[in-house]
This record gives structure tokens, C-alpha cells and sequence, in this order.
């Protein structure tokens, strides 16, 4: 079991923004944010509904494409994360609906973040 997680991005701000709002409906939000500059320009910030799960900071930006899934406690979670997440700017990569090929009840919903990273939102429940 993960404890939390973190990568770079390459537009602190924007991304700090885009996570803000996506992850919103899944009861995420800022929780500590580490400036390193005067302007806010780069630094940390650390998600989550009870403490810091989620990291997002300025770096050296990754190669290739880094795959996050959020658990949603229903399917109409999965679906206003998806809404937030189009709204700020994510780029749709797979509506909400069941993935059988997954598993039976696996219903997910699939967005590029603004580097082009695939956030997830899933819930593995029988509706």
C-alpha cells in the first residue's frame, strides 16, 4: 500500500491549479504548500481529504507517461471528477463507463492532466 505519491511538473502553478479542481469531488484539496521562490513559481504542494497523499512540485519534468488512479467512493464521484477535471483543462482520455475487461464493476474515467499524464478516478462497486 502506497503512502503517498509525487512527480514534477512543468508549470507549477497551472498544474496546481488544474489539481485543485479535478480533485475536488474525490474530497482532495491543498494541504501544504512548500514555496521555493518569492513568486510561488515553484515549490510543492501536497494534496488530500486528511493529509498529504498526492504531491505535485517543479523539477526536472518526467519522460513519458505517468498513470495516477483516484479511488471514488461512487460512480457519480468518478463522474463530476471527470466534469472538474475536463472543466480545468484536462483533456478527455476515456468517459466515465464499466471496463470489463478490467473486472466486472470496474467503472473509471480517464483524463491527461496539463503535462499529459492519465488521471484516473475509479470505483469498483456494483452500482
Amino acid at each position: 500500500m502506497l503512502d503517498h505519491i509525487g512527480f514534477p511538473v512543468t508549470d507549477f502553478a497551472r498544474s496546481k491549479a488544474f489539481y485543485a479542481q479535478a480533485l475536488a469531488p474525490l474530497g482532495y484539496r491543498i494541504l501544504t504548500e512548500v514555496s521555493l521562490s518569492d513568486d510561488d513559481d515553484d515549490g510543492y504542494a501536497g494534496f488530500g481529504p486528511d493529509r498529504p497523499h498526492f504531491w505535485i512540485g517543479t523539477g526536472k519534468p518526467l519522460i513519458g507517461r505517468l498513470h495516477v488512479a483516484f479511488a471514488a467512493p461512487d460512480r457519480a464521484i468518478v463522474r463530476a471528477f471527470y466534469e472538474a477535471a475536463l472543466a480545468a483543462g484536462g483533456r478527455d482520455n476515456g468517459p466515465p463507463g464499466l471496463r470489463p475487461h478490467y473486472h466486472e464493476n470496474y467503472y473509471g474515467a480517464f483524463v491527461l492532466d496539463p503535462d499529459g499524464h492519465n488521471i484516473e478516478a475509479v470505483n469498483h462497486l456494483p452500482e
